[in-house]
Formats: structure tokens, sequence, C-alpha cells
């Protein structure tokens, strides 16, 4: 007989300090799982998500509300992701048609991996939509000199480029979207199911995307500094000009009054 579990991924702040999570729940590490009921269980990242397993909406509110003391960076609001994961011996671990995720036993090592999958979702899900919003922003100042207007300052484009190398380092160096967890390394059923699920939630592919938009965007950010700094350094050259007049028309009058 089959039985089914509600999941909910929460990507709650830039960082996660899971050594202060409760030690005798522990099943595992790498990720931490911890079982805080029948069949209910949290793993939490330290790049910020939470995985919810089985908790119904008042109990998700108390563990949210538990975690916020050991949240860094917390969003005022916070992406979230949901899934049902279906358990049957009689099956095999899959994607039914349905959309559900199909595992045969509730294993810490099953659960890990399907955490792990919709933690990376997430985070893709929220930075995607930082992503699309910065290219908004990044769109006004296209037109703005295709249209020939001024840029304006140069200060703004550089808070967002750094937001955008910041989106990189965070998903690339610390949520490691494109590597495989070391669950799988050893064990090949687990690593096809890993692959199984990376393919319906299109990381890879979503991963790529949002990269090729960081590129885009950092391309832009140069040519438009670059245009920027050249019409600095001409309006330098012409104070410089300014100043050489000034000065000569000076040297002329000191001159003038001297004769006179």
């Amino acid at each position: 007989m089959s039985q089914k579990i509600s999941i909910r991924a929460w990507f709650l702040g830039s960082r996660l300090d899971i050594r202060e999570l409760d030690r005798v729940r522990l099943l595992a590490h790498s990720p931490v799982i911890m079982k805080t009921g029948p069949d209910e269980w949290v793993v939490a990242f330290r790049f910020g998500v939470v995985v919810l397993f089985g908790h119904k909406i008042r109990q998700e509110e108390q563990m949210l509300k538990t975690l916020e003391g050991l949240v860094s960076g917390a969003f005022s609001h916070p992406e979230s992701e949901e899934a049902e994961l279906v358990i049957d011996a009689d099956l095999k671990d899959t994607v039914n048609h349905e959309g559900h995720i199909v595992v045969i036993d509730k294993s810490p090592e099953r659960l890990q991996i399907i955490a792990q999958i919709l933690a990376k979702s997430v985070v893709l899900a929220h930075y995607e939509k930082a992503v699309a919003s910065t290219f908004e922003r990044f769109e006004n100042l296209v037109e703005q000199l295709r249209d020939g207007l001024s840029p304006g300052k140069g200060r703004a484009v550089i808070h967002e480029v750094g937001n955008a190398l910041a989106i990189l380092t965070r998903t690339v160096g610390k949520v490691e979207v494109a590597e495989k967890p070391e669950l799988t390394w050893d064990n090949p059923q687990l690593d096809k199911f890993y692959q199984r699920l990376a393919a319906e939630y299109e990381l890879h592919d979503r991963d790529l995307i949002l990269s090729r938009k960081l590129e885009l965007l950092w391309r832009i950010a140069e040519s438009y500094l670059d245009i920027l700094n050249n019409r600095q350094g001409h309006r330098l050259e012409w104070y410089i000009i300014i100043l050489i007049m000034i000065e000569i028309f000076l040297t002329l009058a000191e001159k003038l009054h001297v004769f006179s």
C-alpha cells in the first residue's frame, strides 16, 4: 500500500547555522537530516535552505519560527517549492506521470537525495527572479544608450554587477547546483535516482541559462562602464583645455597690465 507525504523546501536566507540543530534527532549528515515525528523529517543546508517532509501547516510555521534565529541574511519573502512524495515498495525510485516523486522506502539516503534536488531548485528559482529583475534595470540603461541619452552614474551599475557576481558565487560555490552529492558517488541506484530527479527539475539547463544571463549582464556592464569612462575622459580633457586657456588669459592680462 502506498503512502503520500507532502514536501516543501524553503530558501530562508544566505546561511543557516546547522551546528545549533537538535543533535539528538539527527539521522545523518551531508546534508543534515532530523526525524521530528513518525513520518516527519527536516533536512537542512548551510546555504540557507530547509526541506520539510510531512509537516502540517501549523507544524511548518512552528518549525520555521524555531529556525529564525539560526538564519543569517534572512529574506523578507523567502522562496518556497512544493512536491508530493509517494512511498511504495512495489514501485521503483522515479517520478510518476503526475509529477510526484516515488521511492521504495523512507530511508534517510533517499530523503536526502530528494531534499538536495528541491534545495537546488528553490535556490535557482530565487535567483532566476533576481536576475530577471536585474535584466529589467539593465534594459533601461541599454535603451538610454541607444537613444543617445546620458547613462547616468556608474555606481549603480557597479552595484548591480556586484549582485550578479554574488549570485554566481552562491550558486556555484555554495549550492553547487551542477555537482552531484556525495551520496551518489558509490551507489549507482541513488545516482540514477538523482539524475532522474535532476532531469525532472531541469537543474542543469536552468543553471546553464542562469550562468549565461549573468555573463551577459557582465558584458553589458563592461560596455556601459567603458562608455562612461570614455565620456569622463573627454570631459577631463575639456577641463584641462579650459584651465590652460584661463592660465593663458591671466598671463596675457598680467602682461597687458604691465605694459599699461
